[in-house]
């Protein structure tokens, strides 16, 4: 019996930094993903999202998951930096995360200072071209 090719959903099961971004993706741990990603304690995630306008919680299901292992998660929402409803911000707040919505460039530079000073950061970073 032949198998046909299985798609994985996109997982790098550790934390690492985000090496460069835009092109529609990001590069980090020798490898490179194209479209959005989430960064958190379980590894980096390829995420489905294309704008940062009408965030859902349903969006951030994942980061509420790990919420108890964040302190802080930047939203890289692309280029331009768009507020997050009140929804979200007061779902996270639930959890003691504080929530940081930013372009997705000062997400990604942030989280790497923050990521190398071992704080319990993730990151939601909507990919740029």
């Amino acid at each position: 019996m032949k198998e046909g090719l299985i798609i994985r959903a996109a997982h790098y099961p550790g934390r690492a930094p985000i090496d460069a971004y835009g092109n529609g993706g990001f590069r980090f741990a020798d490898m490179s993903h194209r479209g959005s990603i989430l960064c958190l304690p379980s590894g980096i995630h390829g995420w489905p999202v294309t704008s940062g306008r009408g965030l859902t919680e349903e969006d951030l299901e994942k980061v509420i998951a790990e919420a108890g292992e964040l302190d802080i998660l930047l939203v890289g929402t692309g280029i331009d930096l768009v507020p997050l409803s009140k929804t979200v911000r007061e779902r996270l707040r639930q959890f003691n995360v504080s929530v940081e919505p930013m372009s997705t460039g000062s997400a990604v530079r942030t989280y790497n200072v923050l990521l190398a000073e071992d704080r319990a950061v993730g990151a939601a970073l909507i990919a740029v071209e």
